[in-house]
């Protein structure tokens, strides 16, 4: 079993590579419209793992989850609870799901401007990781898609091909971010002056600070005014400037585990 809190999973290497420079992407709402999460949920309420009201329940969580702010204590307590329903879903399952939830609802909401931003990076020889708190299995599969070179993601300990409940480390968001691209960044001798990241949320100025070119994609109005004063680039993809964010962005750290782990364990098969 991996003693690493985040796994670093490389889906496509990049020829003659940059020297010591990488670029990294969030995800929900910078790489793509929406969150990915809200989307799994979406898939697993088609499959019947969720009613109406529990539709409904998820969103609120997550717009209560983001307006009230992350705090370490409700992250954790929301975890504790929500990863025992985990375990006995098979890894197999979740890959099949990450892999539908793509074809069918990822794929048509990449943001063509953050994607040729990816692109970009990768035909000057940048390596380009994606880094966010959806599972590894669903990162992954976004990654290989683009053919991006990796993705760090949040990890769900494996038993013999079926979660036990528990992580290996813990949620990738926030202050994490910045600690796992720190780790890439020692195991691959990148200069993080000559690195790129970029994100939505004001949760993510560790990742942002850590890095020479920070850069806000479609940010929210905190990271919008921190981006200002220091005169980062701001992008903005989305039409009229409105940000996709009731149960959508929403859908990040615990509350998005909670919703999506409970979904798992209603269509996971019997235990071993």
């Amino acid at each position: 079993m991996p003693e690493e809190k985040y796994v670093a999973v490389v889906t496509k290497p990049v020829a003659a590579p940059q020297p010591g420079e990488a670029a990294f992407f969030d995800v929900d709402n910078t790489l793509m419209r929406g969150a990915s999460l809200f989307h799994v949920a979406r898939k697993m309420h088609q499959r019947g793992a969720f009613t109406m009201a529990q539709a409904a329940g998820f969103a609120w969580k997550q717009f209560k989850f983001v307006a009230r702010g992350e705090n370490i204590d409700d992250v954790h307590a929301v975890r504790d609870s929500a990863l025992t329903l985990a375990a006995g879903i098979t890894v197999d399952d979740v890959k099949a799901l990450g892999e539908e939830v793509y074809d069918e609802m990822i794929a048509s909401r990449i943001w063509p401007g953050a994607k040729a931003l990816a692109e970009q990076h990768l035909r000057v020889g940048r390596r380009v990781w994606l880094v966010t708190a959806t599972p590894i299995e669903v990162a992954t599969v976004i990654s290989s898609r683009l053919g991006l070179t990796g993705a760090l993601g949040t990890v769900g300990e494996i038993s013999e091909g079926m979660y036990t409940g528990r992580l290996v480390g813990d949620i990738l968001h926030g202050s994490a971010k910045a600690v796992a691209v720190q780790g890439i960044a020692d195991a691959e001798d990148l200069d993080l002056r000559r690195c790129w990241a970029y994100s939505d949320s004001y949760n993510d100025i560790p990742l942002l600070s850590l890095v020479g070119h920070p850069v806000a994609i479609n940010p929210d109005a905190r990271l919008r005014r921190h981006a200002r004063d220091r005169n980062w680039p701001v992008y903005d993809f989305r039409a009229g400037r409105r940000a996709a964010t009731f149960g959508l962005k929403a859908a990040t750290a615990g509350g998005a585990v909670y919703g999506l782990w409970k979904g798992f364990a209603r269509i996971r098969g019997p235990r071993i």
